[in-house]
């Protein structure tokens, strides 16, 4: 998920926060010098830290039991449930982080669907998951291959027609008098000859009408002005009795017969309707207008067609109130047609994206209702009704949250105690709070999540007491150094405070803690480290907001900057080998930002940062980075190793592999070198190739490189 709900006290905790930009002008003499005290309660302003938010997420307490249990569950199941317990490895996975196994998940789910609708849904949450990676199909056709779950799924072969549909009836007599092999079928004015066997072929009802004991089984006239069908669509109709098939038909009149041929229950000709309307789906307005058709006349084909368009027009469509309001009104015998059986897992992905685009609006919360009403096992209910809490609680409709994460709890998610602790915490009853995680604790094995939320609950030693266990229980946990960083701060202890946010820094890269260590270097007028920070912030999110999103970093950035001394390239170039040299990645990553400000080759630059970022362990960063360097490779060959690399990340070694080779053709290269040898490592299982992988990469060392890179190989 990429937003979170943000915590409640945290977020009404700054609101009187002095404006960083005034701050800024202070010190650079802009403004009137504010009296201390005034200064001092301006600073600290700057270093609050907000609670830690109640997270949406699936969070069992053993996740090694659940993972273990699901993976037999997989051995064990039926191949139509498969798809389902994949989805809740990748939910298990995203309360880890774990990006790449959640994907691996749902790419799972994707190829053990059991129905076309679970191939829409996980092939679209794939697709909608690696938004921005849609360059990676192009690449793979340049190497004879497809990324399938980017492209549309045939629908019409993956629903076969039912070979049961059609049956031919036989001419019979009546009263010893044999039919009239002809009949005319009057609309208005105009006349229809039609074949009578062939026309009481089309269903029981035709039949039982023109060679029954009705009386129209004796006419050779019978009037169908009356039953919504003009006369060219009965003569489409004759024509489909005598050929089996649709030809040229308009839509408007495809649906014309459709409506007809469901009236009369013709089956056959209402399944040529269907999969002809199927085929002629190719935008959002042509999906709005005919799933209503489809819904209304048990059109599954066209239905699934239409879910297709949807689906792959994700997130925007969401943004279409008659798109919406089409998954919103959908009752069971709707949604039955629509996305047959796997109506929990088309709910999920939908409130995932409504909670991203905007997780207290009205369609997230009628999205993750309707999650709830399709939860079929206690495991559903346990995301359902944690994810809706979350919700509720954000948008203060506290007694409703309550009762959701009571439900939660109850059906076995201990995470949503989480939940309950603070909503009594917001109605005053700390002391309550206090206890409930407390009686968690004792109750059962203690995580780090459970001692952070027991320290919102108490003050002072207490408190910082609970933040340690919470650390080492959990050394991933950011809010606890950032607590007692800010602490540290205050006491005027910098020296201790530095080391403490330092300390989660050293392992993650957490945007919220660069930002809380950039408040501590403007309050210390550390600019040279406070600009090196705001520049790795950027790096790693262009876009991102600070100070509760009030200030752009980048305008963070330009105030800063007047405070420090402007590099030339040179410099540039020494600090970045001082940097890289020292392990120094975040000075690394500020550096490369700065430089390609300049006219220096960044495609080289883009690249380098893709390594750090890669090393950092922010792999999105890092992919938005290899893209950058292949936009701006200076030559065809730095081109296809760029390329190489990004077919490598993303699992497509033999591909990466294939891009070496075509580079090394054009130019013997480190980089071309380096990547063949990398490649070649990881897609061999051959234990005699490493011979050829230490040949590759002596070969990488005798091409011209800088000596930074060439470490790298010597240490390899």
């Amino acid at each position: 998920m990429r937003t979170f709900f943000p915590s409640e006290s945290g977020k009404e905790s700054q609101l009187n926060a002095l404006n960083p930009q005034s701050w800024l002008q202070v010190e650079r003499g802009k403004l009137p010098k504010l009296p201390s005290n005034s200064s001092s309660s301006s600073i600290e302003s700057l270093i609050k830290v907000p609670e830690p938010p109640v997270l949406p997420f699936f969070k069992p307490v053993d996740y090694v039991e659940v993972l273990a249990q699901i993976h037999e569950e997989l051995e064990l199941c039926p191949p139509e449930e498969q798809s389902n317990l994949y989805l809740l490895q990748f939910q298990v996975f995203r309360g880890l982080g774990e990006v790449k196994l959640m994907r691996r998940s749902l790419r799972a789910a994707w190829q053990k669907a059991s129905s076309i609708h679970e191939k829409l849904i996980f092939g679209a949450w794939l697709k909608y998951e690696k938004q921005g990676e849609e360059h990676i199909s192009d690449l793979l056709v340049t190497c004879d291959k497809c990324a399938h779950e980017f492209g549309p799924v045939d629908i019409l072969t993956e629903l076969p027609i039912d070979a049961t549909v059609s049956s031919t009836h036989e001419n019979i007599s009546m009263n010893g008098n044999q039919i009239s092999r002809n009949v005319s079928f009057r609309i208005e004015d105009e006349k229809i000859d039609c074949d009578r066997q062939k026309i009481s072929s089309l269903s029981a009802p035709f039949h039982a009408m023109l060679n029954g004991c009705f009386s129209e089984s004796l006419r050779e006239d019978i009037d169908l002005s009356q039953n919504n069908i003009t006369a060219s669509g009965m003569r489409t109709i004759n024509e489909f009795s005598m050929t089996g098939s649709l030809n040229e038909v308009p839509t408007h009149l495809l649906l014309e017969i459709l409506v007809f041929a469901n009236k009369f229950c013709c089956e056959k000709l209402k399944d040529a309707c269907d999969r002809k309307l199927a085929s002629l789906v190719s935008s959002r307005e042509d999906a709005v207008e005919l799933m209503e058709y489809a819904l209304e006349e048990n059109c599954p084909v066209l239905a699934a067609s239409c879910l297709q368009v949807f689906l792959n027009d994700l997130p925007d469509c969401l943004n279409d109130s008659r798109v919406v309001e089409i998954f919103r009104g959908a009752d069971k015998q709707q949604r039955l047609i629509m996305v047959g059986l796997a109506s929990f897992s088309l709910y999920c992905l939908l409130s995932e994206v409504c909670m991203n685009l905007d997780p207290q609006s009205d369609k997230t919360a009628c999205f993750l209702e309707r999650l709830v009403d399709f939860s079929e096992n206690d495991r559903q209910r346990m995301l359902a009704f944690h994810q809706l809490g979350c919700l509720r609680l954000f948008r203060k409709e506290y007694d409703e949250a309550k009762r959701l994460f009571e439900a939660a709890l109850n059906a076995g998610h201990i995470y949503s105690v989480a939940g309950l602790a603070r909503l009594s915490y917001i109605k005053g009853h700390k002391l309550w709070s206090y206890e409930k995680m407390s009686s968690v604790i004792c109750s059962l094995t203690p995580l780090g999540w459970m001692y952070q939320e027991r320290s919102l609950y108490c003050e002072g030693a207490k408190r910082w007491e609970n933040l340690e266990k919470a650390s080492e229980l959990d050394p991933t946990l950011t809010y606890p150094y950032m607590y007692r960083a800010a602490t540290l701060m205050r006491k005027q202890n910098v020296q201790a405070a530095l080391a403490e946010i330092n300390r989660v820094l050293g392992f993650k890269l957490a945007l919220e803690c660069l930002e809380l260590r950039f408040c501590f270097y403007l309050a210390l007028e550390d600019y040279q480290s406070a600009i090196c920070d705001v520049q790795a912030i950027l790096t790693l999110s262009p876009d991102y907001r600070m100070f509760e999103g009030r200030v752009a970093a980048s305008q963070l950035r330009t105030l800063v900057r007047e405070h420090v001394e402007n590099w030339t390239t040179a410099d540039c170039w020494l600090q970045l080998y001082d940097r890289w040299s020292s392990v120094d990645d975040i000075g690394s990553l500020s550096v490369i930002y700065q430089m390609l400000e300049s006219d220096a080759a960044k495609g080289v630059l883009y690249f380098r940062q893709s390594l750090l970022l890669l090393r950092l362990n922010c792999p999105e960063a890092a992919m938005r980075s290899l893209q950058l360097a292949r936009q701006h490779a200076s030559s065809e060959h730095e081109k296809l190793v760029y390329e190489g690399w990004i077919l490598y990340d993303t699992g497509h070694c033999e591909e990466g592999l294939s891009k070496a080779e075509e580079s090394i053709e054009i130019k013997r290269s480190f980089e071309a070198f380096f990547l063949k040898a990398y490649a070649l490592a990881d897609s061999s299982q051959d234990p005699s190739c490493s011979s050829t992988v230490v040949s590759l990469l002596e070969d990488a060392l005798k091409c011209p490189s800088d000596r930074l890179r060439k470490g790298q190989v010597c240490i390899l």
